[in-house]
């Protein structure tokens, strides 16, 4: 049955959750499959009219959310709360409307946010493992040592120019960042690094990880890692981490449009057993 609704304009905040294997980033680009496209069409299609989706932050060729938050402006008398079901039964299996909400036309996704939190997975064992892959990098060369990697990141908290880890191409003029928290933790197989930050520059986590994980296995010490970071040295971060381990894990306004935990528990952390107790290998 048709749920009543207000008419004429409205704005719409959207939580989404994409894998994002197949798509070439977030941002609309010709010829390749974006995740801005493929929800603007899935929209138009229901408002019949051309409408332009803006997201909280623009995620790389193969980076996941867990916590995307966007805006749209929409002429539907669709209640805000019946867009994610009518959404999600136009969308492909690697994209999903977790929530939507009502609201102010000054409200947006980007520009009202306080912070972006990202998580970066690393799979360690020397097994690979079909069900992690394109979730995870599958780093298992050396061992990594993650309480060194958690001390060479605590000196990030704060405002910082972190232009080492700027990759070329972006539009942004300065490389400031307020780092609000790291953290850096192993849980059997899995090794998780969590920044949450007011915002990210272009590349800023894959290049980050890239450079601690050099120091968690030894390849670099912890004072390099920090002077290179201090002291702006970009040519000397030659290596980004593959897309397939970073996630974007959610984005906090000072107004959440969704309830908290919406946001904070929409990606489950990997649990992997170490054996089956009725199975015995020979």
């Amino acid at each position: 049955m048709a749920a009543m609704a207000t008419t004429g304009q409205q704005r719409l905040a959207l939580l989404i959750q994409y894998q994002g294997m197949a798509f070439h980033g977030w941002q609309r680009q010709v010829g390749q499959r974006t995740v801005q496209e493929v929800l603007e069409q899935a929209i138009a299609r229901v408002v019949n009219h051309p409408v332009s989706v803006v997201a909280a932050g623009r995620t790389d060729a193969g980076v996941h959310a867990a916590g995307q938050v966007a805006h749209v402006t929409v002429n539907s008398p669709i209640p805000a709360h019946r867009w994610p079901a009518v959404l999600n039964a136009r969308l492909p299996m690697d994209i999903l409307i977790r929530a939507a909400a009502a609201v102010p036309e000054h409200w947006h996704a980007r520009f009202s946010a306080l912070w972006r939190r990202y998580r970066y997975t690393l799979y360690t064992d020397p097994c690979p493992n079909l069900f992690l892959r394109g979730l995870t990098w599958h780093c298992y060369q050396y061992p990594l040592d993650t309480e060194i990697m958690q001390a060479v990141l605590m000196p990030l908290v704060g405002r910082h120019h972190l232009s080492a880890f700027h990759r070329a191409g972006s539009k942004r003029r300065h490389s400031w960042v307020e780092v609000q928290e790291v953290s850096c933790q192993r849980r059997g197989a899995l090794v998780e690094i969590e920044v949450q930050a007011s915002g990210f520059l272009y590349g800023m986590m894959r290049l980050l990880v890239g450079l601690l994980v050099q120091v968690g296995q030894g390849r670099r010490s912890p004072a390099s890692f920090t002077e290179i970071w201090q002291q702006e040295q970009r040519h000397l971060v030659k290596y980004a981490a593959p897309a397939a381990g970073l996630c974007l894990l959610g984005v906090g306004y000072p107004e959440p449009p969704f309830p908290r935990g919406l946001c904070t528990h929409a990606m489950p952390q990997f649990q992997l057993a170490t054996a089956l107790p009725h199975l015995s290998i020979a």
